[in-house]
């Protein structure tokens, strides 16, 4: 059975909803061996989502199993700083076919990519249903 969901506070959306930051996905493989990959997303307010191209790793672990691990990391090396919001979630299937690839599409154009360098790819967008949020650093 699922956790109840837990709420993004104010302090963890506005650190997300900043411009320019990557996550760091963690999925479950089969055996349970945790696989972590580097990844766009978009805070909306449906709230995190996540895009892939259909058949990848992640995606194919996510659909076998829906638990996720979501951090995201600024860190400032003058002051020392590290600061980081991570989400424990599990994630539902939000958007397939023409839906996601226009998911896709949209984040790109957010982290400054060509968004046309994704046409024609069977994509999945995934939206995180949060169980534990977190926040570190000088966000607490």
């Amino acid at each position: 059975m699922s956790a109840p969901s837990a709420a993004l506070s104010p302090v963890a959306l506005r650190f997300l909803a900043t411009p320019g930051r990557y996550a760091v996905i963690a999925t479950l493989g089969a055996d349970g061996t945790p696989h972590q990959v580097v990844v766009w997303y978009r805070l909306d307010d449906d709230g995190l989502l996540i895009n892939s191209l259909v058949g990848r790793r992640w995606s194919r672990e996510l659909l076998a199993d829906p638990r996720i691990a979501f951090a995201v990391h600024e860190s400032d090396a003058t002051s020392h700083r590290e600061d980081y919001v991570a989400v424990q979630a599990e994630v539902v299937v939000a958007a397939t076919g023409p839906e996601a690839l226009g998911d896709i599409e949209d984040l790109a154009r957010r982290y400054g990519d060509d968004p046309t360098g994704f046409e024609g790819q069977a994509r999945i967008s995934f939206r995180l249903v949060p169980r534990a949020v977190s926040v570190h650093g000088t966000l607490e």
